[in-house]
């Protein structure tokens, strides 16, 4: 099936980009929302789980990216899976911290 590359392509750019907040933070000693926190999600966990939580979610988008399916930077159909799933969750967990952090604020132009 044809398709479930590119699915496995989605959601390891949802994954890989997912990593980027958790290992941010934790590399700065910040605390930051986790699925392991009380309540989930919404509680802060500690930097070292973020790093962990970061590195997990690396690890499970390298292995969706790269290890299933055959994911080409040349091939168009790929990269606009992959993109589309770090997009995606880009905007999710904007929308989700913002609650959290100040960043749901309207925008004045």
């Amino acid at each position: 099936m044809l398709w479930l590359p590119l699915l496995s392509s989605f959601f390891g750019g949802a994954f890989l980009a997912n990593a980027i907040p958790h290992l941010v933070s934790g590399m700065m000693g910040r605390p930051f929302q986790t699925p392991f926190a009380k309540p989930p999600g919404q509680g802060l966990s500690s930097s070292s789980v973020n790093v962990v939580w970061g590195f997990f979610n690396i690890v499970v988008g390298y292995l969706l990216v790269c290890r299933i399916g055959d994911f080409g930077w040349r091939n168009t159909g790929d990269v606009l899976a992959c993109g589309a799933g770090a997009l995606l969750m880009a905007l999710f967990a904007a929308r989700h911290f913002g609650r959290f952090h100040g960043g749901n604020q309207p925008e004045h132009l």
